[in-house]
């Protein structure tokens, strides 16, 4: 009995104890499946992600006739690559001498020695090496790992990508960059400004990940990619990289030259609102965008002045609004009234005073009389002011104030595919300031004549001078042509370009034949003339608002023109910010947007009409000394000689 006893008490046993283990590996198998796979796969393998390439920004290939498009980046992802070791499989003993060799192959902070020593299987050492540094890092690990019979896989690299610029600085503060570290959880780049962060959505893909197999005692140098990245999409910008160089380049010399603080230059095609060119200068070097950002004097190189910084145009405006008046004189005959004026009218512009102002508006030299195109041509503020207190006295300020944002798009924000545009003010009638003043005061409108109590971007400028280029359009600027993945073109902005008639075709003719006198014998801006072309323009020497105080000393000068007159290839702007004052005998002070913007304006379409292939319009028309050169024949002599001695005749004392 008690034999049985024990035997049966240990059969029991042995089956409880076999109902346990099963139990337990059930357990193990079923409920617990997921947490050792997991243990299992952290001892003998690791997940790294794998990268994808951000979006590429492509110049605009495309501008010259019969011209096969070729894909000329401004910004590519290069491969680069990040060092990581396995402090798990490196022996105590060679952790010091590991981490001394790689400071000193890699020029590495001596702190990484730190992460030799962490409890992790999975330890960054260093970030965004090269080929070149990584090959180097690769032949010491090789030999050392099999010197010391270490597993090969103790320490490995992760590819990535990083921006490269094909053309340096070209396009900086446009393009922007992105920073040197990602999001944590996402690893998606961050943007720092420009197009990288209007297109980020696009230009993002979408990481994959790769397994490497590994051992704790023998080498397996082996990994496969689990799951395959996905590459952002590409931006096709409507900028061309040979005439954004020559902008910069030239804006670069012009701003030197007369010592000025910076400039930017919007160069735009009229017709289509399609950006070529947008320079600015100092530059802003995107690959060293730290330094710019850790300094507070060169924080400012990296703003997009063309959108961001508002100045009042000054006398740019006044051809704008000598084709309001014009405007005042069609909405008047409509009404079956008399026009405000004729162009060709003899106007007194010696009676300074306006109602309203203290002190009298004053032009450059006097004049007694002057017409429409002598306005220009001379750039009289009388003249242009006149005409505006017709135009109120008898439209009223309102519809004054409807052509300058609805006609000529001042005081509205362009829409351009860049952040932070600022849409720039133009006074509404009774709206009050903060400090309860009205905007729109008895002086306001013979300000506004000439340029001032406004403010624009220049890309606003390049639009509303657009509208004199095109035949009366109002266009709508854009960056953008179209943005290509892998699967095919998802945005194509060049079959939605935006235009509306705003102006006659007979009211530009007349604005533009005045403004082609600037250039020429009598104008303000002879050294805007380009050689053997065409070309109508206007400049500007605004005086900067220096703590509520217009100063004498700083100035914003400028010039905006187009050529050919005949079909203008683009509307270049060119702004000079506070160029130094200095009078130079036989040539002027240099100050004057004729003097130290109109010759960048000529040296860049100099050079652009020529890379685009345009054959030159005014066979004649060439500066003393050329051979082709001969001024009875160039273009406008005629007019130009008719208007000066018809000035001399207004003028007689």
């Amino acid at each position: 009995m008690g034999k049985r006893f024990r035997f049966v008490s240990v059969a029991i046993f042995v089956l409880a104890l076999f109902a346990i283990l099963i139990v337990q590996f059930y357990k193990i198998q079923i409920f617990e499946h997921e947490k050792w796979v997991h243990v299992a796969k952290g001892q003998h393998q690791t997940v790294v992600k794998e990268p994808f390439k951000r979006g590429v920004f492509y110049s605009n290939t495309q501008l010259k006739a019969l011209h096969i498009e070729e894909k000329q980046p401004f910004v590519i992802d290069v491969l680069a690559y990040h060092l990581h070791i396995d402090p798990f499989l490196i022996p105590e003993q060679f952790k010091k001498e590991m981490s001394e060799k790689l400071c000193q192959l890699l020029n590495l902070p001596p702190d990484i020695s730190d992460h030799f020593y962490k409890k992790s299987r999975y330890r960054r050492v260093a970030s965004m090496i090269s080929f070149q540094e990584k090959e180097k890092a690769e032949l010491f690990w090789n030999e050392y790992a099999k010197s010391k019979r270490l597993p090969k896989n103790a320490l490995y690299f992760v590819k990535d990508y990083q921006r490269s610029y094909p053309f340096g600085k070209m396009l900086g503060q446009v393009l922007h960059t992105v920073r040197g570290e990602k999001e944590e959880k996402t690893h998606q780049a961050i943007p720092t400004g420009g197009l990288e962060v209007v297109f980020h959505k696009y230009l993002k893909g979408e990481e994959g990940s790769k397994v490497i197999l590994r051992s704790p005692r023998y080498e397996i140098d082996s990994d496969f990619v689990e799951t395959p990245p996905k590459d952002g999409s590409d931006v096709y910008l409507t900028i061309n990289h040979i005439l954004q160089a020559i902008t910069e380049e030239e804006l670069a010399k012009g701003v030197k030259k007369v010592g000025a603080k910076g400039g930017w230059a919007v160069m735009m095609n009229p017709f289509s609102g399609e950006i070529y060119a947008m320079a600015h200068y100092p530059f802003f070097d995107p690959s060293h965008y730290q330094d710019y950002y850790n300094d507070p004097k060169k924080a400012e190189h990296t703003r997009i002045k063309a959108i961001t910084d508002c100045f009042e145009p000054g006398s740019t405006t006044k051809a704008i609004t000598l084709a309001i008046a014009l405007k005042a004189n069609q909405e008047l005959l409509k009404q079956g009234k008399k026009p405000i004026f004729s162009p060709k009218e003899m106007m007194r512009c010696d009676n300074n005073m306006f109602p309203g102002r203290t002190q009298p508006l004053k032009d450059v030299s006097n004049h007694k009389y002057l017409n429409m195109q002598m306005a220009i041509q001379k750039s009289s503020n009388v003249y242009p002011a006149r005409l505006m207190q017709r135009v109120v006295e008898t439209l009223g300020p309102s519809w004054y104030r409807e052509q300058l944002v609805n006609v000529f798009g001042y005081g509205e924000k362009t829409g351009i595919e860049l952040p932070y545009e600022n849409a720039g003010m133009v006074p509404m009638p009774g709206k009050k300031y903060a400090n309860g003043s009205y905007e729109w005061s008895l002086p306001t409108p013979y300000s506004l004549a000439i340029g001032y109590n406004l403010l624009v971007n220049s890309v606003q400028v390049v639009r509303a001078f657009s509208v004199l280029a095109n035949g009366g359009y109002l266009v709508k600027p854009t960056l953008l042509r179209k943005i290509v993945s892998k699967e095919g073109v998802i945005v194509d902005n060049t079959a939605t370009l935006f235009k509306k008639k705003v102006l006659d075709e007979a009211i530009v003719e007349e604005i533009v034949k005045a403004m082609k006198f600037t250039t020429k014998r009598g104008g303000n801006a002879a050294l805007g003339d380009i050689p053997g072309f065409t070309e109508a323009g206007k400049t500007s020497t605004s005086e900067k608002l220096i703590k509520g105080q217009y100063s004498k000393s700083l100035h914003f000068s400028s010039f905006i023109g187009f050529a050919p007159l005949k079909d203008p290839k683009f509307v270049l702007f060119v702004g000079v910010d506070e160029p130094q004052k200095i009078y130079i005998p036989g040539f002027g002070t240099t100050h004057f947007g004729g003097k130290c913007a109109a010759p960048i304006f000529r040296e860049i379409s100099k050079r652009s009409l020529e890379y685009l292939g345009t054959h030159p319009d005014d066979s004649y028309g060439y500066p003393k000394g050329d051979p082709r050169a001969c001024i009875e024949k160039a273009d406008w002599t005629n007019e130009v000689n008719q208007l000066n001695e018809l000035y001399k005749k207004y003028n007689e004392t």
